[in-house]
């Protein structure tokens, strides 16, 4: 299949921000060209291929999530690798990271292939999966790093767990490092969380329910940051959503520690006012923090601090969801509502459309060694944006089994319209 997309505005940071067309054939990228120069193949006889008119759109490498809850294998009725991946799709994304904490858990050989192969029967994004750091996310022993990396794990975390051991915390590192695995890490320390329900603070207070402050996420913030300088191994802090964690990463990255950090859309659009009328699609963990919270996530997105913007997609039913709020499940969907929150980003003056697309392509693929872009002979993972339609949220019509969001029914602008995968288009608007 031989493709053209043609007048669109292509950026890739450090490369291309002009309107180019770009070439593909057998599914990778044959050229990147100025509109106004013949394509490859003119001169050679009768040639045919596909069009796809991007004029007036953006063009970016493909989006990749970092940060996705998948839940399958064990908790299928919520999402599947099909299914999630589709959302992914619809959202504009070519790959996702997959989280650990599935039934079983995905701690050793057997789980990772699964997930593997169930992407592979999807026949959609890419999946690359995350094992985890312990077994059983227990947080008591290691699992067998360098028989996941064969397997095809791509980094590791706890995620939903944090790994309360500092020691186990430090040999993970250490591992980790040898095996060339990143260490993805979710920051609480469980001992200041335990019984709260959203943020503390006089949201909390007016509510009448216990809050989770915000040291129990910098606490271990500063914790990994310490163990990440002592170890010289990266660590990836996961969910970014306080002032303080966002200082503390800011001064490591100042004093060359290898440490770089994610934030999801809900902590840059809402805050802990957002969960005032007992929304329990508006809880989550880490919680929706207070007002300068979020403005230091977005100064901290700004500067560079915060380096990828990931969604968390955590896909519940409605029996986890419509309960009491202290009993409601934490997380929400976000793969298919990442992208018009985002360009609100780009509107307000936050980031340019370069910086959007290091934090949703650009610097995943730098964090976790992949080799995806806009490069002649790369495969071509593909995402084109239309910045300008407007619509409305409608989680019925999502591709996820799940519809825990609390943007349904949110006027948007902007929208993914295409989805490109090794030159196979996914997704179309």
């Amino acid at each position: 299949m031989q493709v053209l997309i043609k007048g669109g505005r292509v950026i890739d940071p450090g490369n291309f921000d002009a309107l180019m067309d770009v070439f593909i054939q057998d599914g990778k990228i044959v050229k990147i060209m100025t509109p106004d120069r013949p394509h490859p193949e003119s001169g050679r006889g009768p040639f045919e291929y596909k069009v796809i008119d991007a004029s007036g759109k953006i063009v970016t490498p493909g989006l990749i999530d970092m940060h996705v809850h998948l839940r399958e294998p064990g908790h299928e009725y919520k999402e599947t690798i099909a299914t999630g991946c589709m959302a992914a799709a619809h959202g504009g994304f070519t790959a996702v990271c997959a989280m650990p904490n599935t039934k079983p858990v995905n701690d050793n050989r057997r789980i990772t292939e699964y997930i593997l192969q169930k992407a592979q029967k999807a026949d959609s994004v890419r999946v690359y999966p995350v094992a985890s750091i312990s077994k059983g996310l227990f947080g008591n022993s290691l699992s067998e790093y360098g028989d996941l990396k064969k397997a095809g794990a791509i980094a590791l975390s706890d995620d939903g767990n944090p790994v309360m051991d500092s020691q186990l915390m430090r040999k993970a590192l250490e591992h980790a490092k040898e095996f060339d695995l990143l260490i993805i890490s979710h920051c609480e320390d469980v001992n200041l969380a335990t019984g709260g329900v959203m943020n503390e603070g006089p949201v909390a207070a007016r509510m009448g329910v216990a809050g989770i402050p915000n040291v129990s996420e910098s606490i271990m913030v500063e914790r990994d940051i310490s163990l990440c300088e002592l170890m010289c191994a990266p660590v990836h802090i996961a969910h970014v959503s306080t002032l303080e964690s966002v200082r503390a990463i800011r001064e490591a990255k100042k004093r060359g520690v290898p440490v770089t950090a994610e934030t999801a859309p809900h902590y840059f659009t809402l805050t802990d006012e957002d969960v005032e009328k007992y929304n329990s699609n508006a809880k989550m963990n880490p919680p929706l923090r207070s007002p300068k919270d979020r403005t230091a996530i977005l100064e901290g997105l700004a500067d560079g601090t915060i380096d990828v913007i990931a969604t968390d997609h955590a896909p519940h039913s409605n029996v986890e969801k419509e309960v009491e709020f202290d009993q409601a499940a934490n997380g929400i969907i976000g793969l298919e509502t990442s992208v018009p929150l985002c360009l609100k980003l780009v509107e307000d003056g936050v980031l340019t459309f370069a910086g959007l697309v290091e934090k949703m392509s650009k610097n995943p693929v730098r964090i976790l060694g992949l080799e995806n872009g806009l490069t002649v002979g790369k495969p071509a993972d593909i995402t084109i944006i239309d910045p300008d339609i407007s619509h409305t949220v409608d989680a019925a019509g999502f591709q996820s089994l799940s519809r825990n969001t609390p943007f349904d029914g949110w006027q948007v602008k902007g929208k993914a319209i295409l989805t490109m995968v090794g030159g196979k288009v996914i997704f179309s608007a």
